[in-house]
């Protein structure tokens, strides 16, 4: 059941990532180009997916187990550090170079867009080196990572 409800749940939210645009590059790239011809029409997908979590999130941190039984998993960590900014910076960076993330790259895979294809392979290449760094200087990697 959980499967099938996560298969779900993840098709719905390709398919409202397609709806929006979000996972077309040149539109994600005019909603980042706020001196030139900036497409604001973004924002208003972003602010309606706020609003609808709002709820769920709230109703989520009162309990202790999911609707299937699960343990609630939510972040605890609450302060700004190095890393948070700094792997903030890469992302919009790389964001606003390309034009997509990785929901929209995963969406994009799925439609047949090679640039889409580039990019996953980019990302993951960008994880693995991650998870090599941290190995590297000793801190907790990808692959150690516990919930």
């Amino acid at each position: 059941m959980r499967v099938l409800i996560a298969l779900l749940a993840g098709l719905i939210f390709g398919l409202g990532l397609l709806l929006a645009g979000m996972a077309n590059p040149a539109k994600v790239l005019g909603f980042l180009d706020l001196t030139g011809t900036w497409d604001p029409s973004l924002a208003l997908v972003m602010v309606s997916a706020i609003a609808v979590a709002v709820l769920p999130f709230g109703w989520a941190k009162r309990r202790k187990h999911s609707l299937l039984g699960e343990a609630m998993q939510l972040p605890q960590k609450r302060a700004l550090d190095r890393r948070l900014i700094g792997g903030s910076l890469t992302f919009g960076t790389g964001w606003g170079i390309a034009g997509i993330c990785p929901g929209p790259a995963i969406v994009g895979l799925g439609a047949g867009f090679w640039q889409a294809g580039v990019f996953f392979g980019a990302m993951l290449a960008g994880m693995i080196l991650f998870d090599l760094l941290e190995r590297f200087t000793g801190k907790v990697g990808l692959g150690n990572a516990t919930p």
